[in-house]
């Protein structure tokens, strides 16, 4: 029986961190969508080698903003942000007691879910240096700042 959990935990677990990697893109580009800022989304971006080297690599999808350079650093900045929305269900459901969390399964998609919602390092990035990034787009209507490199 415990062999059982396991395998659909470990499943579960990677079926919950592929939907949340989509989840975490989603986000990004929803508050640019309400922001009207252009973007594309690219994922598995430059691969061509094979299901195995796009599972080793990063990152597996990029959200990237076309700023005019009239847009708020601050939007840029929430857009950034925006995946650490992806915490509030679970934690809502964890503290309302509706879904039991002694359950492996219940607890390994949770934190699947939470590693999702964990902004990368080049969100963080676009975080605290946005007004840069509209700053050289001022300077360069070519360049493409990158929002998100989902790891």
């Amino acid at each position: 029986m415990i062999g059982t959990n396991v395998v659909v935990a470990g499943s579960l677990l990677v079926l919950t961190v592929v939907i949340g990697l989509v989840a975490h893109e989603c986000a990004h580009a929803l508050v640019l969508t309400l922001a009207s800022v252009d973007y594309t989304v690219t994922y598995a971006p430059g691969r061509t080698d094979g299901i195995v080297g796009l599972l080793t690599s990063c990152p597996w999808a990029v959200v990237q903003p076309h700023p005019t350079g009239r847009e708020s650093a601050m939007v840029l900045r929430v857009a950034a942000l925006a995946p650490l929305a992806l915490a509030v269900p679970v934690f809502g459901l964890g503290a309302s007691g509706i879904v039991p969390a002694e359950s492996p399964i219940v607890t390994t998609v949770g934190i699947g879910w939470l590693a999702c919602a964990i902004p990368s390092p080049q969100d963080f990035s676009v975080a605290f240096y946005a007004h840069r990034a509209l700053d050289a787009h001022a300077h360069d209507s070519n360049t493409a700042t990158p929002l998100s490199r989902a790891d």
